[in-house]
Formats: structure tokens, sequence, C-alpha cells
């Protein structure tokens, strides 16, 4: 089957066609079958909410998880279903042990908010957190893992790291980052909120101690469906944040995590849907021409703005960040608000423009961007 062309996906969600749509990978979006797949499982649950939760929703979740396991290239036993991939990182973060003169190293590209809560576990463990800067623009992959390791020490015992960058919109090394952490001991916690459906994932291969993502970005499913991925003999030192049901005896990791007293699981219900949705339409195919269209407006957008790109195509996927002359964080808002573009304005300096080509994202709804700018 052929991809459809974006046109046509754009009619299958439920953006506001008269909104220029470029900020995907905020928070994503949901397309029709699959939001109608999550309200369906609402309605389930409304029917009989005992026999639902009590009677059915375990075998339901059990399912969903193995095809998400299945789709990220992991065991179902070690994955465990969260709300976003920073109650991931939140989760790895607590479970370390962490001590007195414990160094975390991460980059200085992280997103702002696993950077506060690596911050918040180093306060009360008495670790330090370590941000190693990276060279911007970034010449190539090597130089990433150069920088951060060159800020490592005997004292580090964790490696966080981004799979692709929020901000700055880059896909890091993340292989060679969890091997030399691996050869020299270290844990390694990632922040994978854009990996599922932006890149192809093998978790398993990867090997990375703890991985926690989203699905509600670029897989499209409903938001609140996340996961982490923990490695077999780690398992047994990760706490859920709420203790409850899943503390019973012989109790699984995932129950562990999951079973937090009464919630509405129909986001992580709906995930096979979205599996399915994009796999239905070619996925690969789409994944690729929105890659290519990327690269090709980020190059214009820089020769628009007279600025350097911050790092070669090796380093980028559907997304790309590029700097503005200035500082200016109205500028998101007065797009908006004067040409109904939706498009973020990000750290650092609030310089940067963060463009995201999603499969629906068409030429049209670039060049009203670029219009809008030369304005």
């Amino acid at each position: 089957m052929s991809a459809p062309e974006p046109e046509e996906l754009r009619r299958e969600f439920l953006l506001d066609p008269e909104v220029a749509f470029l900020n995907h990978g905020s928070f994503g979006a949901c397309p029709r079958p699959v939001f109608e797949r999550y309200r369906h499982w609402q309605r389930e649950l409304e029917r009989d909410p005992v026999d639902f939760l009590v009677r059915r929703l375990p075998g339901l979740l059990d399912e969903a998880r193995a095809q998400l396991a299945a789709f990220v290239g992991a065991a179902a036993a070690d994955l465990a279903l969260v709300a976003n991939a920073t109650i991931g990182v939140n989760i790895a973060a607590r479970s370390l042990e962490l001590r007195t003169g414990d160094e975390v190293l991460a980059t200085d590209l992280e997103y702002g908010a696993c950077d506060l809560a690596w911050d918040w576990v180093c306060r009360r463990t008495g670790a330090r957190y370590v941000r190693a800067e990276i060279p911007r623009p970034v010449p190539d992959p090597e130089a990433v893992v150069e920088a951060l390791f060159a800020r490592a020490s005997e004292r580090t015992r964790v490696v966080f790291a981004s799979h692709v960058t929020s901000g700055t919109a880059l896909v890091l090394p993340l292989a060679e980052i969890v091997a030399r952490a691996r050869a020299e001991g270290l844990v390694t916690v990632v922040d994978g909120a854009h990996g599922p459906a932006y890149l192809p994932l093998d978790l398993d291969a990867l090997g990375a101690d703890f991985y926690a993502g989203n699905a509600h970005k670029w897989l499209c499913a409903p938001k609140g469906a996340g996961f982490l991925h923990v490695r077999p003999e780690l398992q047994e030192r990760v706490e859920a944040p709420v203790v409850g049901w899943g503390y019973a005896e012989g109790a699984t990791f995932a129950q562990r995590l999951e079973q937090q007293g009464t919630r509405d699981a129909a986001a992580w219900l709906a995930v096979p849907e979205a599996i399915r949705f994009e796999a239905e339409r070619s996925w690969d195919a789409v994944r690729a021409r929105a890659r290519a269209l990327a690269l090709e407006a980020r190059d214009e957008l820089c020769a628009l703005l007279g600025t350097e790109p911050l790092a070669p195509p090796a380093l980028l996927g559907q997304m790309a960040t590029v700097r503005l002359p200035r500082p200016d964080p109205e500028l998101s808002g007065r797009l908006f608000a004067e040409h109904r573009i939706e498009i973020p304005v990000v750290e650092p300096g609030e310089d940067h423009l963060r463009l995201s080509v999603a499969g629906y994202t068409t030429r049209g709804e670039l060049d009203r961007l670029l219009s809008a700018l030369a304005r």
C-alpha cells in the first residue's frame, strides 16, 4: 500500500483546518479512528464499571502492553504503562538509591521538567546533577558523545540523555552513549518522549537500563499513554509513586506501577489502534517523506533568517529547530494570533523556533510560515 498524501492524512485528524499546526512535537495529535477507539473504551467502562475494572481490564491491559512492547522491541514483562515519559523518568530517578557525592551526568539539552526532577532527587540525596555543555552548532554525532563523557568523573553513577531533545530537536547518538556508559559501569536513564514512531525502536538491542517513552506524540495515541521500560535485573528496585494493590504478594513489575487506584485506562487501551493506524498507512514512508520536508524547510528557514543550522542532517528527524536573529519570546503568540500558525519559540534563550513536520503537514503550511516570517 502506498503512503497517503499529507492532505489525505490531515482529513483523518481532528485538528482545526484553519490552523497551520506545526507543533506536533509538543503533545502530538490523535487521528479520528484512534480517538473513536479511545471513546469506545470510556463507554465500555461506564456501561458497567465493576465488570470492566475488575474482570476485563487486567487482560485488556496485558494485551495493550504486549502490542506496545512488540512495537518498541521489548519483552512485555519488562514494560509498564505510565501516563507519560516525565512520570517514567521520575520513577527511574527515585529508584536509583543515590548517595552524597554521587553524580548524575546529562547533556545541557534536556527537557526542563526532567531537569527539575533530577535537581529534586539530587537535593534530597546529596548527589549532584552535572550538565555537560554540547557544542552548538553540533558538528557531528561523535561530538555529542565526547562532550558528554568529558564531564564524567569517578563520582558519576548515572548517565541521563534524551533520545530526541525537546528544544533543539536533535536525535542524539543514543546507542553510542548507552554502550559507553555500560562499558564504564554506569546506569543509563533515557527520556524517550519523542522516540516511539519518530524512530524505529529496538529497546532490547539498545540495552538502556531505563527508557521512558510516550505513545501520545509521534505514535498518535491519546494523551495519557506512556511507558517505562526497565531491564529485568533492575525491576525489583523500582518503586511506584503510589502504593496500592500493585504491592500485593506476587505482583509483577508492571502491576506494581499500574495498579494505583481507580483510573481511566482508555488511553492505554487505544494504543493498539494507534499502532494499527500507522501500520495500515505505510508509516515508514510517511515518516521518511516528512523528514525530507522538515530538512527542506529547515534550510529555507535558515536562509530567510540568516542563521546557521544547529546540526547536520544525521542528527535530525521530523523536527528541526532554527535560531532566530534575536530573542523574540512573543513571536509564537503573534504567529498564532495574526496568521493562525501554531509553532513554538523554545529555549535556549527564547531565540529558537522549533518546526514539527508530521505526516499530515503540507507544503502549503510551511509556505504560510515562511511568508508570515518574511512579513
